[in-house]
């Protein structure tokens, strides 16, 4: 079974679809990605055209179960272990040594810290090995670690934490302790370690949907490389979301393609997209 082109009408209904659930804007140079991303979903489905696809999301998709695929078929789940290194960098030479300076002179020794869009997983086990690392003896200190996407086939690989070998080729020498090596039906594989692993809780969160982490404020929230995929109400809403998730004085990391110039005026720039929060 072929199924039809996607044509015009067609790709506004689904674009607005798409954009209604999840915030992503695609503009009509998507349209080409749009019908090879969904067309394995019609043919799962059953289906001939994009019109009857459309149809079954909004009349016959009771459980939002088709929803969800179709979410995830139009996300980009592009990542790697400490990925833009000078992310990690600041938060090992300089942000972490401050919160350890606080905490000395009383600060409580607490970090709430939020990885809004990962992927696959990695970005999370970097920021907990990261600490990890900064934070010897962890005795003593309070780590909270959320990590959010939307998209379920993404977070259902992140959970598991098990990875090609060849994913931590750049990960430098004395950090691979923190992965173990498959063996038998896990060979050429690797898993983060258990207590990495226990340092994370993974939620599906849509950044623009109404469900958002309840009565807290982060000191440090990476939100890399995907506000370029919403318009620019989008961006503005989500920047301003942001800013009441986070901590006054808290650190707000973006994509290396990403930037809050003219979005708010509550964000002190620290160079290379990463942001600190000053007070309202």
């Amino acid at each position: 079974m072929t199924e039809s082109a996607l044509g015009e009408r067609e790709f506004v209904l689904l674009r607005d679809l798409i954009k209604a659930h999840s915030g992503i804007a695609l503009t009509e140079l998507k349209r080409p990605l749009l019908q090879a991303r969904l067309a394995k979903r019609l043919r799962r489905l059953g289906l001939q055209s994009y019109r009857a696809y459309y149809d079954y999301l909004v009349q016959h998709d009771r459980r939002a179960e088709e929803r969800d695929h179709f979410i995830n078929a139009l996300t980009t789940n592009t990542t790697s272990f400490f990925r833009e290194p000078h992310h990690f960098d600041y938060l090992t030479q300089v942000w972490l040594p401050d919160r350890r300076a606080r905490a000395l002179q009383g600060a409580p020794r607490t970090l709430r810290i939020w990885s809004s869009a990962c992927s696959t997983g990695e970005e999370a086990y970097s920021l907990a090995i990261t600490l990890r690392q900064a934070l010897p003896p962890m005795a003593g200190w309070g780590i909270h670690l959320l990590a959010s996407d939307i998209d379920t086939d993404a977070l259902d690989t992140a959970r598991a934490a098990i990875y090609p070998c060849k994913s931590i080729a750049s990960v430098p020498e004395p950090l691979r302790r923190f992965f173990q090596t498959g063996t038998g039906e896990l060979a050429g594989l690797v898993r983060v370690v258990p207590q990495v692993r226990a340092m994370v809780t993974f939620a599906r969160i849509n950044l623009l949907g109404a469900a958002w982490p309840a009565d807290t404020r982060f000191d440090c929230i990476f939100c890399r490389n995907v506000v370029i995929y919403f318009d620019e109400a989008g961006k503005q809403e989500l920047v301003s979301r942001l800013a009441t998730a986070l901590a006054v004085d808290g650190l707000l990391v973006l994509g290396h393609s990403e930037s809050l110039l003219g979005r708010s005026s509550r964000f002190r720039s620290l160079g290379r997209t990463m942001y600190r929060l000053d007070a309202a």
